[in-house]
């Protein structure tokens, strides 16, 4: 199993140079992935693409892109530019986002979001390939090609949780990128969901990224208490209620990985004895705690 950081974007780092900054540190200490979230501060595929100009190694992933206030051409143009600058390094995670945002915030449908999705991955995986698109959907009627210099094919996985959408991104894209998901839950449901996909079309296994807030701490019961303030938020958003839900966890907390090292070293090894085939951590915590974390993130030396 692949070891990388994720980040939040602005909250992590205040200005795109400092997120370069942190990027090519996690190149220095190891890491194999360095993932960036996509949600109202800077861009991810492009700040990962500016990050990339200064690395030799990571793999970039954005996690995630929503998809609805991007056209799939659009994406996929932007994925392969990123993918050129990179030398063949960035990976696409893209999702649906949440009804809230799309619906009540953006004022676009939020109805029938895995066909949704699949006919946008219909769209955008054949030009990610270098292939023409051509789609006669009633969400999406393409007929188009992309030609980027130096943009080699574009792996590109989705933020699938539900039957529905695991089922599309076995059939049609990478593999999934998770947030706040357990380890029973990702053997139990989101493995076998994939699978279900890969199965029907003869695909090989789809990749599986854990991502999870993580903290190496003396004082545990603390630690799960700043988490569950934290990220308190999660428990209020459908998708991922429904993700704690069949964990059997009461809130973010429950899944975030908190303890000593050995502890949480257990708990990264449960992750990956489920099934995933990445984990990525958000550090939270004071600056000693999160440089703690990160020190130990990285000795595991970019895999388990």
């Amino acid at each position: 199993m692949r070891i990388g950081l994720m980040t939040g974007g602005a909250g992590d780092a205040a200005s795109v140079d400092a997120l370069i900054a942190d990027a090519k540190l996690a190149e220095d200490e190891g890491f194999a992935v360095y993932q960036m979230a996509n949600i109202s501060s800077h861009d991810a595929i492009m700040s990962l693409a500016m990050a990339a100009l200064q690395t030799d190694r990571i793999e970039f992933m954005s996690a995630v892109t929503p998809t609805y206030p991007r056209h799939p051409v659009a994406i996929a143009q932007q994925a392969l530019t990123a993918q050129s600058v990179s030398g063949g390094r960035f990976t696409l995670g893209i999702g649906l986002s949440h009804k809230f945002i799309i619906d009540d915030m953006l004022g676009m449908s939020f109805d029938r979001p895995a066909r949704h999705m699949r006919q946008y991955l219909e769209v955008l995986m054949p030009l990610l390939h270098g292939e023409p698109a051509k789609t006669d959907g009633d969400q999406y009627r393409v007929a188009a090609e992309l030609d980027v210099p130096g943009g080699t094919p574009v792996s590109c996985i989705t933020a699938a949780l539900g039957p529905a959408m695991l089922k599309v991104t076995g059939e049609l894209a990478d593999g999934t990128t998770l947030w706040m998901t357990g380890p029973k839950t990702i053997e139990s449901h989101i493995a076998p969901g994939l699978r279900v996909g890969t199965e029907a079309v003869g695909r090989p296994d789809a990749r599986l990224i854990c991502s999870l807030p993580v903290l190496i701490t003396h004082d545990a019961d603390a630690g799960r208490a700043q988490a569950a303030e934290q990220f308190a938020a999660y428990s209020a958003i459908p998708s991922y209620r429904g993700m704690l839900d069949r964990e059997g966890a009461d809130g973010p907390a429950d899944v975030a990985l908190i303890g000593g090292e050995e502890e949480v070293e257990s708990q990264v090894r449960c992750i990956k004895d489920a099934g995933a085939t990445d984990f990525c951590g958000h550090l939270f915590g004071d600056d000693e705690q999160m440089t703690r974390t990160r020190a130990f993130l990285a000795g595991l030396g970019g895999e388990l």
